[in-house]
């Protein structure tokens, strides 16, 4: 039995090549898309997983309550805290402290190791300069998370002063083909550290991605100014992590948390929560830093889009399966005759959907394979496709959805012809009202296609609009640096050097740009007032040339004078809106307390509002002020003529100034960008899948078009013969389809529009979403139905009339 089945299969395959043509090339498509959006979450909903302990860890975050009833939320923790969970909580089985590193200078004697660098004199060590993936950590950590050893003991390899442990890579990075155990790094000019470990590389789905272990006891070296035992202090490098023996114990362990505040924070209790975050919610955290977070509800979006995509493809294979229904009545007909049952012709069917569908597969995931570096290098991602047990579950589980989908529906309704109707040719395509279910599943197909579409459009506005929004200053042109030695004397050189090449417009020496991830500020009050006001304010430390170089505009009042201390405050007109004062000048002369100042200083002047963070968050209120050890970094304002040579300028007075670090720049603009690494990967993703939607509604379109086209011949033989135009029979042949684009986009829009306007609250700036997006979507969509309709219409319409005729 299953030799005839395939030997039937095979025939019906090879007499409609063209259909199993469309068949296949949509299946696969529509399963590739499903198989790499099925990557893509898996990938995300893989992150951290990997822990044996993943069930039991949970990170401490803390809440800032301030006066006003508003909430700041900072995923991180006071250092102390780590010993005190530790040692007075029975619940906890082991707490660590975690304290990234931005920027490391990492040495490495050119003795130790076996690379040979051209650039770099044969005595001088080899320097890197690492902005991630390098942390001071307690060795408690290795008792919570779980990392690979090849070398060293987890217990011990951090515990002393001076010591470090680095993965695989880094090691081979550092130090080549040298065995890396005992070898020393000079971090920072300052600490010499020893490699006592050697770990395998982590997994890249995880968000604690730390090549470089520093004992956290080496932190006194690094920087002798960070007071450990400070529990109000709260850094944005700061995490700790936590294991309960009971996960369930989670509840009476935030109920704890107010007597602990109590203690080491007193009156100030009030003001802070701590929160025990599992690790499954840190990857989605989406309050944690601005950029780069993908949230929970953008995997179960695409998770539709996948489902919605292999949908579509089915909708082609049923459609085009039922169209051909009358071509396969008389082999109904007979076999039933002949002594067929119901349930065989079924499974008949059913066996040839099967092989088209095993085909596709095979097909999509060579797809998949051959498509996945250029779609990880479009999405800035690492998806690998791994024969796993989870991989070939969802393919089975894909397989048989789509044969049921794609077959069930045919073989139901070709089994259950009559064999005298079937014989007879009278065969009638079961209908519901005035449409048919082919009809409705067209309407269906385009509904998904038209909300893509307005989808990608809409995204497409919003991250155009968030990279070209004025922002309050100047973004463009400005080439930043970092400044590892923060002394008046040799940073002021470094500026007034730089200012002599013609090409350098502008030199500002501060903490950060205007606009920032890093949102640093307090409690202030004014000096006419006896309370601290309940709400904080921003500040940006700068010298004077802040203003000029970032293009910032001074309402009212002057510009602060260069000083290496605080004497005098710039504010922004969101300072005044808070205090509720209309007129700029009113503000002039006024003292403010900041909580770090000891005394009241004057407001010199206003400036207009800038945003200080992406364009999520509104606008707040900020201040401007001159404190020369922390400016760390230096924004120039060039020409952007010769950029090439502009930057070999710059790094020619680097050298001169800071010999035994590494010159390393960007560009703001390029910062900037990193806000919306979130927004940027929506943006390709919905064109991505808008676009496989598109292809497949086409290849569909195309098929029933060319079986109307061939059940139509010879009317359209005998119209041309009493007179018809190509222009009359095209469109004889296209209104029908028209008219069922035009349903779908009429239903699609106002689903469409909820999606995205409820996309669009997560930003405080954002687009409206115009009529035009609705029409120019429509006309797109009508577009690809009218170009895929007309190209079959018009062959048939310039067919000789005489061939038409003669083809019954």
């Amino acid at each position: 039995m299953l030799r005839s089945y395939l030997k039937i299969a095979l025939r019906n395959i090879r007499s409609q090549r063209v259909y199993t043509f469309l068949n296949i090339t949509g299946l696969t498509i529509g399963m590739a898309g499903g198989l790499l959006i099925f990557l893509f979450i898996s990938y995300h909903l893989s992150t951290d997983r990997h822990h044996t302990k993943f069930d039991r860890i949970f990170r401490v975050v803390t809440d800032l309550h301030l006066a006003d009833g508003s909430v700041e939320y900072y995923p991180e923790a006071p250092l102390p805290m780590a010993k005190a969970l530790r040692t007075n909580y029975p619940q906890v089985d082991q707490a660590a402290y975690l304290k990234m590193n931005r920027d490391l200078t990492v040495e490495v004697d050119r003795k130790a190791t076996s690379q040979q660098r051209s650039d770099t004199a044969s005595d001088q060590p080899v320097r890197f300069l690492e902005h991630k993936s390098t942390a001071l950590v307690e060795p408690e950590l290795f008792d919570i998370l779980d990392y690979q050893w090849l070398r060293g003991n987890p217990k011990s390899a951090l515990r002393e002063p001076n010591t470090a442990v680095l993965t695989e890579s880094w090691a081979k990075k550092y130090f080549g083909d040298t065995d890396p155990i005992g070898q020393t790094l000079t971090l920072n000019h300052r600490a010499n550290v020893r490699v006592t470990g050697l770990l395998a590389d982590t997994p890249k789905t995880t968000d604690t991605d730390i090549n470089l272990f520093i004992s956290l006891s080496t932190l006194t070296q690094l920087d002798s100014t960070y007071d450990q035992t400070s529990w109000g202090a709260l850094n944005s490098t700061d995490r700790i992590f936590i294991t309960l023996k009971d996960p369930q114990s989670v509840g009476s362990m935030e109920s704890a948390m107010p007597a602990l505040l109590k203690t080491h924070f007193g009156v100030d209790a009030r003001y802070y929560q701590f929160h025990f975050q599992p690790l499954r919610d840190v990857h989605f955290d989406v309050k944690r830093i601005v950029g780069g977070v993908i949230r929970p509800s953008l995997l179960w979006s695409l998770g539709l889009v996948g489902l919605f995509l292999v949908l579509t493809a089915c909708i082609n294979f049923v459609n085009l399966a039922t169209a051909q229904a009358l071509r396969r009545g008389k082999e109904v007909g007979i076999r039933k005759t002949l002594g067929g049952t119901r349930g065989q012709l079924i499974r008949q069917f059913l066996f040839e959907t099967s092989l088209i569908v095993l085909t596709a597969t095979v097909l999509a995931l060579l797809l998949v394979r051959l498509t996945m570096p250029l779609f990880n290098q479009w999405l800035s991602i690492q998806l690998a496709m791994q024969v796993d047990i989870q991989l070939l579950g969802f393919v089975f589980l894909l397989i048989s959805v789509v044969i049921l989908l794609a077959g069930g529906y045919p073989s139901a309704v070709l089994s259950g012809f009559s064999p005298w109707a079937a014989l007879k040719g009278t065969l009638a395509v079961r209908v519901r009202g005035n449409y048919s279910l082919r009809q409705a599943l067209i309407v269906l197909q385009f509904v998904i296609c038209q909300a893509l579409i307005v989808g990608a459009l809409v995204v497409a506005s919003q991250v155009r609009y968030l990279h070209e929004a004025d922002l309050g200053f100047r973004k463009d042109n400005v080439v930043m640096v970092t400044l590892p030695n923060r002394q008046t004397e040799r940073r002021e050189a470094f500026k007034n050097e730089l200012m002599q090449y013609p090409a350098i417009r502008s030199v500002s020496a501060s903490h950060q740009p205007p606009s920032s991830r890093l949102l640093y500020g307090g409690s202030f009050k004014m000096d006419d007032k006896a309370e601290w006001e309940d709400y904080p304010v921003r500040e940006r430390v700068a010298d004077a040339n802040y203003l000029d170089t970032y293009g910032l505009q001074l309402v009212a009042g002057r510009n602060i004078s260069q000083s290496d201390t605080i004497r005098e405050y710039l504010v922004n007109e969101a300072f005044l809106k808070k205090l509720n004062v209309s007129d700029p000048q009113k503000i002039l002369g006024r003292k403010m307390q900041y909580y770090l100042s000891p005394i009241p200083l004057p407001i010199v002047g206003v400036v207009k509002d800038f945003h200080l963070r992406s364009l999520h968050e509104e606008i707040t209120p900020c201040f401007i002020a001159t404190y020369g050890p922390f400016m760390g970094e230096a924004g120039i304002r060039v020409s952007g003529q010769n950029p090439a040579q502009t930057i070999q300028r710059i790094r020619q007075v680097w050298q001169k100034f800071y010999p035994n670090e590494v010159f390393e720049y960007t560009y703001l603009d390029e910062q900037l960008a990193k806000f919306y690494e979130t927004e940027s990967l929506v943006f390709r993703l919905v064109n991505i899948f808008s676009g496989i939607a598109i292809l497949i509604c086409g290849l569909g379109l195309y098929g029933l078009v060319s079986f109307v086209v061939v059940q139509r011949t010879k009317e359209i033989g005998v119209r041309k013969v009493l007179g018809a135009s190509v222009a009359s029979l095209v469109t004889l042949l296209s209104k029908d389809f028209l008219k069922l684009v035009l349903v779908a986009i009429i239903i699609a829009s106002p689903l469409a529009w909820w999606a995205m306007n409820s996309w669009l609250q997560d930003f405080a700036y954002k687009i409206t979403i115009d009529w035009w997006v609705f029409v120019l979507a429509g006309l797109l969509a009508i577009g690809v139905a009218l170009i895929t309709v007309s190209f079959q219409s018009i062959k048939a319409a310039l067919v000789n009339p005489v061939k038409s005729l003669r083809s019954e």
